[in-house]
């Protein structure tokens, strides 16, 4: 079977941004040599289809390919992570199967006001917050007490958080809030700082969902704060790397473990997530505050996903040929 392993280029400086947030960017065509191997490991027909400043060399690379599926990795278009939505539209107008979640879902949950949104509609847990506009004058809501959290509203990766994220006073708040106003050219998410454990919850599934063992992110001495920042993410030679260890499986107590796996299969569900998802959640007082869910998240084999697929005795392969098996058997129907 043939597979067209779909990754977006990056531009040689960001749309928006810091010059170092290209770095998560370059990570995905090794993500998708990666995704490529483990298939040709499997069997698979697997080719690397880039996605580049032209979409419509994109689409005629695939044409070409003719493959029965597309393994998504796009995260975004040509330094612009808000696009990523419209990569999967692509495959949707082609009617060429993908893995992944849909458009709407890609969309909502890059927003992390929507996605909030709709979490606390549904009444699941999640820290308190406000949104600061562009030229709007700042007013923090008095029910939120420092320290607080200030992210762009619509990036992934870890994008914009850094030490300085993480504010303890009026002043350290409207400095940060400016930053991602004019660096990140968007709306401010302020959110309230959940001082607790710091949880990931692995979700794979179509129409049937399933938690992998749940990963704790342990933030060792010496950290400014303990948080996911980018560098602890994505900087090797950082101090916030080396001190950002991952623990699978977390230990926990019954009852939080249950809650954990409760809210992020509810979060996944009403977001209509699918194949494979994310949900990042802080543990406080035995409540998991949801702080965001990832759709189609990093499935490098070296990440929290792959790493908590292993803890449950699935092979890194064999983790992928499942995703791209979700997505032909979604096209066979359609065919009946």
């Amino acid at each position: 079977m043939r597979v067209a392993v779909c990754f977006n280029r990056a531009p040689s400086r960001p749309a928006k941004g810091c010059d170092a947030d290209l770095i998560s960017e370059q990570g995905a065509e090794k993500e998708a040599a990666e995704v490529a191997r483990a298939l040709k490991s499997r069997g698979y027909d697997a080719h690397l289809v880039a996605l580049g400043p032209d979409p419509a060399s994109f689409v005629d690379a695939l044409r070409r390919l003719s493959p029965a599926v597309a393994f998504n990795l796009c995260e975004g278009f040509w330094g612009e992570s808000r696009q990523e939505m419209h990569v999967a539209s692509l495959f949707e107008l082609l009617r060429l199967p993908y893995t992944g979640s849909t458009p709407l879902s890609l969309g909502l949950t890059q927003d992390k006001v929507r996605t909030k949104d709709l979490l606390l509609r549904y009444h699941l847990p999640t820290p308190g917050y406000t949104v600061a506009r562009p030229g709007q004058h700042l007013l923090r809501s008095h029910d939120m007490a420092f320290p607080l959290i200030v992210k762009p509203r619509a990036e992934d990766a870890s994008l914009g958080i850094t030490s300085d994220s993480v504010v303890g006073s009026d002043r350290a708040l409207r400095e940060r809030v400016r930053f991602i106003h004019e660096t990140y050219r968007q709306e401010a998410l302020i959110e309230e700082f959940i001082d607790g454990r710091e949880l990931n919850a692995a979700v794979l599934g179509d129409r049937r969902l399933e938690v992998l063992p749940i990963s704790e992110i342990v933030f060792e001495e010496g950290l400014p704060h303990p948080i996911v920042s980018y560098d602890g993410k994505w900087l090797e030679s950082s101090i916030e790397f080396a001190r950002t260890r991952p623990v699978c499986p977390a230990p926990l107590r019954t009852r939080e473990e249950m809650l954990v796996r409760d809210v992020a299969l509810r979060a996944c569900k009403i977001l209509e997530c699918r194949d494979y998802a994310r949900v990042d959640i802080r543990l406080r007082d035995g409540i998991p505050y949801i702080l965001e869910v990832n759709a189609n998240p990093d499935i490098c084999s070296d990440a929290g996903l792959a790493r908590a697929a292993k803890t449950a005795e699935i092979p890194y392969p064999a983790l992928i040929e499942r995703i791209v098996q979700m997505a032909i058997q979604r096209k066979e129907p359609s065919h009946a």
